[in-house]
């Protein structure tokens, strides 16, 4: 992780992956769903629907496990780790900015293929950059592309797309 940590040396690594990881925040997951309600029709509106459940159910599970685990950031524990962004709260597990990612990327997916592949690329980067800003371990975005991963797909299991 240190190792990791240490890419963002040059002030444009460090911009470039909190870019990336402020896609991540919630705003940006409203527009997509704004987005595709408004441009892709009934499918679009039943895909933006379906990301609202997804993310309410994504909160609650993230929220939950959160109070639970109360763990620390890495930045916190290990040494030499530089916080590179600030942290939304001072616990790390799991990462809600990757389970959010993995859940809307996959239900995206089942809608609309070629953007739901875009959006499996930025899971990946968003995880990778989480770990790399000393705000989440490895194991705390396994846990959200996990749990992400499980509510979209018992999602798309009650509520397959059209």
């Amino acid at each position: 992780m240190v190792a990791l940590n240490r890419v963002l040396a040059r002030e444009r690594c460090t911009q470039c992956a909190r870019w990336i990881s402020r896609l991540g925040d919630g705003e940006s997951w409203v527009v997509l769903v704004v987005a595709l309600a408004v441009l892709q029709g009934p499918l679009g509106a039943r895909c933006a629907l379906h990301l609202i459940a997804v993310g309410a159910a994504g909160l609650t599970l993230y929220l939950l496990i959160k109070r639970r685990a109360c763990r620390p950031r890495p930045y916190v524990r290990l040494q030499g780790l530089r916080l590179c962004a600030p942290p939304l709260d001072e616990f790390s597990f799991p990462s809600g900015h990757t389970l959010h990612a993995v859940a809307f990327a996959i239900v995206v997916s089942a809608y609309f293929p070629a953007l739901g592949l875009v959006l499996v690329l930025f899971a990946v980067l968003t995880g990778v950059v989480r770990v790399v800003l000393g705000l989440h371990y490895p194991s705390d975005v396994l846990a959200g592309v996990a749990v992400g991963g499980a509510v979209a797909a018992l999602s798309l299991a009650f509520m397959p797309p059209l």
